[in-house]
């Protein structure tokens, strides 16, 4: 699966990445403000190394501004190698809807060829199943299906429309990812 996630870099191919926070606390002065929990910290630097290893490098990574993506944020880019600086923090994609999330994904600029977007369930989940057309890694689709969206899990697209083109059924699973938490 390594080398097919690769190639998606290919001329005229951009790659989107859709990820859900890591594990967080279950309690805070408010939703926003919840932090990661150990086990968060953890599974986002491996996250992170799972992505560095599978050829991804991002240009550009659209995070919610909530406390707990920000540090999953950070800690994949800890564990990637990356620059904390990709990162564009996103009011909008904290309470976006799957429609929402598409406008957001649909203005990232046309010379972007990856983009990370880290945000929440049922946000993601919904989105990551939309954008695949079904036609990808069967083994990724068999387990993204069957194992949900659980928080730290990573779907990797290949898209070979514009940013602003991008829909339901546009993009190809390449890969999957669930911690072994």
């Amino acid at each position: 699966m390594q080398e097919s996630v690769r190639e998606a870099s290919g001329a005229g191919r951009r790659r989107l990445v859709v990820m859900r926070h890591a594990k967080a606390e279950h309690s805070a002065s408010t939703d926003h403000a919840r932090a990661l929990a150990d086990r968060g910290l953890g599974d986002a630097e491996a996250a992170g190394r799972w992505m560095s290893d599978h050829g991804i490098d991002p240009d550009v990574a659209l995070v919610s501004d909530a406390l707990r993506t920000q540090q999953t944020w950070e800690r994949v880019a800890a564990g990637a190698g990356w620059d904390e600086d990709l990162a564009v923090l996103s009011d909008a994609l904290y309470a976006a809807g799957t429609d929402s999330a598409f406008d957001l994904v649909r203005e990232t600029a046309p010379d972007v060829r990856t983009l990370v977007v880290i945000g929440h369930n049922p946000t993601v989940g919904s989105l990551a199943e939309l954008v695949d057309d079904g036609e990808g890694d069967a083994e990724a689709t068999t387990t993204m299906l069957t194992r949900g969206f659980p928080t730290s899990a990573v779907a990797v697209f290949a898209v070979d429309v514009d940013w602003a083109d991008l829909g339901p059924g546009a993009a190809r699973l390449e890969a999957f990812h669930v911690g072994a938490a």
